[in-house]
């Protein structure tokens, strides 16, 4: 049975303990609820796909008390200070080299010469990993392929009896996972995946950014990589500017089109940061409807491409990739 553990002294220190000994404990961060196991530990790892049901090819983030704990897992070099000094505790991840020394087990890496590492922002999270004192690898509180969780009931309602503990430490503030940043390349930083922090904020740090040509559900060399990820049952129709009544409705400003047998408004003002933090839990609502309802499919209206649009806009389009057979 999974239990639910409150963000006090007592909280926290049990949701420590168990993690220390090499259970699984889902939290809070800035971005959406991360599940937790010690990164040391190979056991607890392998628990961590087990419980997600997640292909054993993504490797997973490692987060960290503080940028000194991280930096002493990996080759960090003056740009990685740089980006952390700017963006740290908070939703952005590296991608760097692992350090010699580096005690993340090779199983959490999915055996890279890399690590993807970050500092989690918020009060509750920093005072856990700092209690711990140890890596602790989380991936998003939610079973592989499907919708993240962004408040303890999302996390209840996919992995109760799967984990040993859930640390409710409220609804996610920005609701959208951490950018992730390859600093391995000896050219420019590459941008592997919008997040928490939009691409403009990082090149005024670093300068101008490369992309990827592809992404790939065979090998990924990051988290947050596969292509069919965060995907509803139902099947999900883009840059939909008319709906049917067999439809939900996923919806962004005021100007929607009529005739859907359900909706869920990102943002009526077109707010962005509020489509980000409402997106998951729009997802999850509209696909329970559609099962309910029986309906066909889910439309979802045209989100700005830029700032944190563009990860919303990534998530979408993951979400309505073919899925894998």
């Amino acid at each position: 049975m999974t239990e639910r553990l409150t963000a006090t002294p007592s909280g926290l220190e049990k949701a420590a303990r168990i993690l220390r000994e090499g259970g699984l404990v889902a939290f809070g961060t800035e971005t959406v609820y991360g599940l937790g196991g010690d990164a040391t530990q190979p056991q607890a790892v392998a628990r961590i796909f087990e419980a997600k049901n997640r292909p054993r090819f993504n490797p997973l983030i490692s987060h960290f008390a503080s940028a000194h704990a991280a930096f002493a897992q990996v080759e960090a070099p003056p740009i990685a200070h740089k980006l952390a000094h700017a963006f740290w505790p908070g939703p952005l991840t590296l991608v760097l080299p692992r350090a010699v020394g580096s005690t993340v087990s090779e199983l959490a890496a999915d055996g890279l010469s890399s690590l993807a590492v970050r500092v989690p922002r918020g009060a509750a999270v920093q005072a856990l990993l700092a209690k711990i004192g140890r890596p602790i690898a989380a991936p998003s509180a939610n079973r592989s392929g499907r919708i993240s969780p962004s408040d303890t009931e999302h996390v209840l309602e996919e992995l109760s009896g799967r984990i040993d503990a859930v640390l409710d430490t409220g609804p996610c503030a920005v609701g959208l996972e951490s950018t992730v940043l390859d600093l391995t390349l000896p050219e420019r930083p590459m941008l592997l995946r919008h997040g928490g922090i939009p691409a403009e904020a990082l090149e005024t740090v670093c300068g101008p950014l490369s992309y990827p040509d592809t992404q790939s559900d065979t090998a990924p060399v990051s988290p947050g990589r596969m292509l069919s990820h965060y995907a509803p049952t139902l099947p999900v129709r883009l840059e939909a500017t008319h709906v049917l009544p067999t439809e939900a409705l996923l919806a962004f400003g005021p100007h929607m089109p009529h005739g859907a047998a359900v909706t869920w408004n990102l943002s009526e003002s077109g707010n962005l940061e509020e489509a980000a933090a409402r997106l998951f839990a729009g997802l999850r609502f509209l696909d329970k409807a559609g099962a309910r309802l029986g309906l066909t499919s889910l439309a979802v209206q045209p989100v700005p491409a830029q700032g944190l649009g563009l990860a919303i806009r990534d998530r979408l389009h993951r979400a309505a990739a073919p899925r894998p057979e």
